[in-house]
């Protein structure tokens, strides 16, 4: 049996012997699956146009249908990934299924998206069905985790490389001062050779000094040790993560209660700060409760030590007395998420320590996180 769509009336072809008429009028109506949809459906024919569009993609796009359907599909895909896009069509067009494909398309207003495919060819029919997710936001945080793991990775290969010269080139003037020790003769200490020794000691006590010195100087000059501070805009930072978001906040449903107070600039480095606020929002959204939408709640305020910020959400949650431990530990995934890789937050304290500040996190199954971020400035 064969079912043939036409403006979303469908018609059962071929029908079996025992098929009765009013099986035909009990057809599910499909039509509202198609309209109603958050997820990308489109319909392509083989000539590389749009056949049909549901609503959901055209709002991403920006465009109306006309204009999708006026212009070929690669039209709209990313310069640098129409060769990639187009050998991946042909393989489409002889009928092999395409599963979990990414390729980044251009809105109307500009903006770069991340979509990931799935597409059935349909061949005696010269169409293609197709849904599609927006992944922007998961692109985003997988870059943004690649840099900070590459900055870490420099960071732990530059003090492994101090670690090493210094125990070289303190080799020198620690065998001169056992030497010098061992040409002491502690019961003549009045003795003027003597004195000279005690001397010799202390330019040699002096030269391990200054070498560590000189290494740790070097350390501070690479920003290996200690990163770049500026006075960053709290403000700045939180609206260009949410307005980066912005689909992803769009499709949850997500909630923001943002309370500053009287803290406009934080003194800290502008790129951790970023993957920090990041990181929490994401997760506070990853995290939420199926069916209700996140709650975010954002609050700053000045302390005696520094500035205090809370990060509060409304989600899952999870045992503390069972996890709270092992929280900030790298590769450690407390749900069945498939986006979770126990990156995030081992990022989030990775950066907190280096900043001088602390995190603090307490939380409660089925009623929500709380992430107290302590800073020092």
């Amino acid at each position: 049996m064969r079912v043939l769509k036409t403006n979303f009336t469908y018609f059962y072809l071929n029908p079996t012997p025992t098929m009765e008429f009013k099986n035909i009028e009990q057809a599910p109506d499909l039509e509202p699956f198609f309209s109603q949809s958050q997820d990308y459906l489109c319909i392509a024919g083989f000539d590389g146009f749009f056949r049909e569009v549901n609503p959901a993609f055209i709002k991403l796009m920006g465009f109306s249908r006309e204009e999708l359907f006026a212009s070929p599909i690669s039209h709209f895909v990313h310069p640098e990934d129409k060769k990639n896009t187009a050998e991946t069509r042909a393989a489409i067009l002889q009928g092999i299924p395409l599963l979990h494909f990414q390729n980044r398309y251009i809105t109307k207003t500009g903006e770069i998206v991340w979509l990931t495919w799935t597409s059935i060819p349909v061949p005696e029919k010269e169409l293609i069905y197709a849904i599609s997710k927006n992944i922007t936001h998961l692109k985003k945080l997988e870059e943004d985790r690649h840099f900070r793991i590459k900055d870490l990775t420099f960071t732990n290969s530059g003090l492994t490389k101090l670690s090493y010269t210094t125990a070289h080139d303190l080799r020198s003037p620690v065998n001169n001062l056992i030497s010098l020790f061992n040409l002491l003769d502690l019961s003549t200490i009045e003795d003027d050779e003597t004195l000279m020794y005690l001397e010799l000691i202390g330019k040699a006590v002096q030269k391990l000094k200054d070498t560590l010195n000189e290494q740790v100087d070097h350390l501070k000059e690479n920003r290996l040790l200690k990163p770049g501070l500026e006075q960053v805009n709290v403000k700045e930072i939180l609206h260009t993560i949410i307005d980066s978001l912005r689909t992803l906040i769009e499709n949850s449903n997500t909630r923001f209660v943002i309370d500053l107070g009287e803290v406009e600039f934080l003194e800290v480095n502008k790129y951790y700060l970023h993957s920090i606020f990041l990181n929490l929002i994401t997760n506070s959204i990853k995290y939420s409760k199926p069916g209700i939408p996140p709650v975010i709640s954002i609050t700053a305020e000045r302390k005696d030590a520094g500035t205090q910020m809370q990060f509060s959400d409304n989600g899952i949650g999870l045992d503390m007395e069972k996890n709270g431990k092992k929280l900030f530990e790298l590769h450690q995934v407390f749900t069945d998420h498939h986006d979770s890789k126990g990156i995030g937050l081992y990022l989030v304290k990775s950066y907190m320590n280096s900043l001088g500040g602390e995190i603090k996190a307490s939380s409660q199954s089925n009623v929500g996180t709380t992430f107290t971020l302590n800073f020092r400035h």
